[in-house]
């Protein structure tokens, strides 16, 4: 897998849709930097400082979502980003999505407001940069160069002229990286689908099928063929898919190997990594190398 820039390669978990909670538009929780330029540097609201997610929102211009410490995660489109501090994501306009947060993190956004009527405050002007003008959600290196440009714009001090070459050169710099997926789409049948929620809330939960049959009210060949028909894959792997979406969240905020298996159910860490290994096309520490 290729990396075009120096951050580790981003891994994204693939999810159901309609996980996150339904809400209204929202607007940043704060926000510096709204002298009239087209860049607008905010903070984002969060569940508190032990982590968790803020409902579900669009905005109508792109944003730019970012932790400048700890761990950020954001849900659209029926997938999950997890990013470290050396990856951003890219979120086009109107893209329903909801965001989160890994422990201790300090979220930031950047919202690029466009030419023409007012959103987010003043619209820019005629001849603002207008972003790369990605339509899908799209993961992105933070260089010590983009780093230095987002606490730059996040004070109103710039003059509008190097405000405007600051911004020009921070678009410019926004350069895509590979996000591996790992799927675990939640089926929609009230029976496979209570066994995928249990498990959602307790991945390490090891029982088969027929130990499932009747919290599930189905029996298990009949569990067995609506996994498959409902999400593309047998139960086993599935399984495996929610364990490592579970996991990145922790290795992405420095939890161990050891202790991110033992949280979703691997018997010792070997097996963690190989599973991790096969269904990612590489180890855990490529993904999430410790210092």
């Amino acid at each position: 897998m290729s990396l075009n820039g120096p951050a580790p390669p981003s891994v994204s978990a693939s999810a159901s849709p309609s996980a996150p909670p339904a809400a209204s538009p929202s607007a940043p929780a704060s926000a510096s930097g709204t002298g009239g330029g087209a860049v607008l540097v905010a903070g984002l609201a969060t569940a508190g400082g032990g982590g968790g997610w803020h409902g579900r929102h669009r905005h109508p211009v792109p944003q730019l979502a970012w932790a400048r410490s700890g761990v950020l995660m954001v849900r659209a489109l029926g997938r999950t980003w997890v990013l470290p501090t050396a990856t951003a994501l890219w979120i086009p306009p109107g893209v329903g999505h909801a965001t989160g947060t890994a422990g201790t993190t300090e979220p930031r956004a950047l919202y690029v407001r466009q030419p023409g009527p007012a959103a987010l405050g003043a619209p820019a002007g005629p001849d603002a940069p207008a972003g790369p003008g990605w339509t899908e959600p799209t993961v992105v290196a933070v260089t010590p160069l983009l780093r230095a440009l987002f606490d730059h714009l996040a004070d109103d001090a710039p003059a509008p002229p190097a405000r405007a070459r600051a911004e020009a050169v921070l678009l410019d710099q926004l350069t895509p990286v590979t996000a591996t997926s790992v799927a675990a789409p939640m089926p929609h049948d009230p029976r496979p689908r209570a066994v995928a929620e249990a498990l959602r809330d307790t991945p390490a939960d090891a029982r088969t099928l027929a130990e499932w049959s009747p919290y599930a009210g189905a029996a298990p060949r009949t569990l067995a063929r609506l996994f498959v028909a409902e999400t593309g894959m047998p139960f086993g792997r599935w399984r495996t898919h929610l364990r490592l979406q579970a996991s990145l969240p922790l290795l992405a905020s420095g939890a161990t190997v050891a202790t991110a298996a033992r949280h979703v159910g691997y018997a010792s860490p070997s097996a963690f990594v190989a599973a991790f290994h096969r269904t990612v096309g590489a180890p855990p520490g490529t993904y999430f190398p410790r210092d």
